[in-house]
């Protein structure tokens, strides 16, 4: 929920969904002058920095010097998200459990790294890859032809250094919380489904769907990945100099012994940020500015509708390769029944039309009172959508759907 104080909203470039609720303007948002003075001559009270590149890139840095309010870390903080190997020395500075790990450099030192590790080897480009930097080999041939290809430019300057870690056993959740660099409040949960075909199988993706809470992630863990995970992380960049500021995305692994980080966001994610927005009852406008200005005080917390929400993914055709663009949509009734229909990779064709733009094009969200209802209600919205370029899973929150029959049983 917006707080209804603000009266314009402005969103760039935007979508042909979002254009519903703000006006589109065409920004170059690698050019910090431009959006300085976009912000001045529009009297912008507070600016979301949604994507991680323009916060990797010091954004943030940039508006705030002028004084204008970003939800968003500054640079040095956003390299939480921006450099694996960053990440994987703080948690090891601050005793933050996650898997063991190696940081190489070349395509040499990375293939000798791999004699410390056992198979599945887990490979991951140090910086942005538009989440398909991670590759998991499930033999050492093809960890080190994977190799091969990530230090010969398959994610350009991202793949320069290469993680080699410990493979995780457990189940996948994403933690969030809101820090303003002191306070720290929690922000919800949900269970993402990263890999593009069913059942979880093959490569990675940003993701093909998910659904919020999860049941997984109970109150106990919640509190524990607080204490021992998300709390340190925020302490120990105050202390040093680099305090974090915005939304904390916590990729965890919960195993045997207890939750570990796999990764940390410094954004609310796509599709995790759908299902969270959905249940979401509070004022987001007011608690973001809170954020910003470094008042996030105990005032501040996040209500959530209980009710379940799930959202599939519909991609292009050939995604996450290269995406078939161009092909015609037509959501028909799909929100005929409560369910929203999300944009992303869409834009409007001279008639009027909604075409494809990208490679995830659109994130069908619905609620219910649990998984499997809200799974039901959502698929029955993908249903009506009339996209024959495009794809998606059948089986969006399938483990949690098991275990919801097994407890009905």
């Amino acid at each position: 929920m917006l707080s209804g104080a603000q009266d314009r909203f402005y969103a760039a470039p935007g979508n042909p969904g979002i254009a519903d609720h703000a006006e589109c303007v065409d920004l170059d948002v690698s050019n910090h002058a431009v959006v300085i003075q976009f912000c001045r001559e529009n009297d912008i009270g507070l600016v979301v920095v949604g994507p991680e590149a323009p916060l990797v890139d010091g954004l943030a840095d940039s508006l705030n010097s002028v004084n204008v309010p970003v939800f968003g870390p500054s640079q040095a903080a956003a390299q939480l998200e921006g450099s694996k190997g960053f990440t994987k020395d703080l948690c090891e500075r601050a005793g933050i459990p996650t898997a063991g790990y190696v940081r190489t450099r070349s395509l040499a030192e990375a293939t000798e790294a791999l004699d410390k590790f056992e198979a599945p080897y887990v490979l991951k480009a140090d910086g942005l890859a538009a989440g398909k930097g991670v590759v998991i080999a499930e033999t050492r041939a093809i960890a080190a032809e994977a190799l091969t290809g990530m230090f010969s430019g398959q994610f350009g300057t991202a793949g320069e250094e290469v993680v080699i870690e410990e493979f995780m056993r457990g189940e996948e959740a994403s933690f969030f919380a809101l820090t303003d660099g002191t306070t720290i409040i929690p922000f919800g949960s949900a269970q993402d489904h990263k890999r593009v075909g069913e059942g979880d199988t093959g490569p990675n993706t940003g993701g093909m769907g998910a659904y919020s809470p999860a049941p997984v992630l109970t109150a106990e863990l919640e509190r524990e990945v607080m204490e021992r995970i998300i709390t340190p992380t925020v302490e120990t960049l105050r202390g040093e100099g680099t305090p974090y500021s915005g939304v904390l995305f916590a990729g965890l692994m919960l195993t045997d012994e207890g939750p570990k980080l796999i990764e940390y966001n410094c954004r609310f994610g796509d599709p995790e940020c759908q299902v969270l927005m959905t249940r979401l009852q509070s004022d987001l406008g007011e608690t973001m500015l809170a954020c910003a200005s470094g008042a996030l005080s105990g005032a501040h917390n996040a209500a959530f509708d209980e009710a379940t929400a799930l959202t599939v993914v519909m991609a292009a055709n050939n995604y996450p390769g290269t995406p078939e663009k161009g092909g015609s949509i037509h959501l028909n009734e799909a929100e005929s029944a409560g369910a929203k229909v999300f944009h992303a990779g869409t834009v409007r064709t001279e008639d009027g039309g909604l075409a494809v733009n990208g490679g995830r094009v659109l994130n069908v969200t619905a609620s219910g009172v649990n998984v499997t209802a809200a799974k039901a209600a959502a698929y029955a919205a993908v249903e009506k959508i009339d996209f024959a370029s495009g794809f998606y899973r059948s089986d969006i929150g399938w483990r949690e759907v098991e275990r919801e029959a097994g407890s009905a049983a």
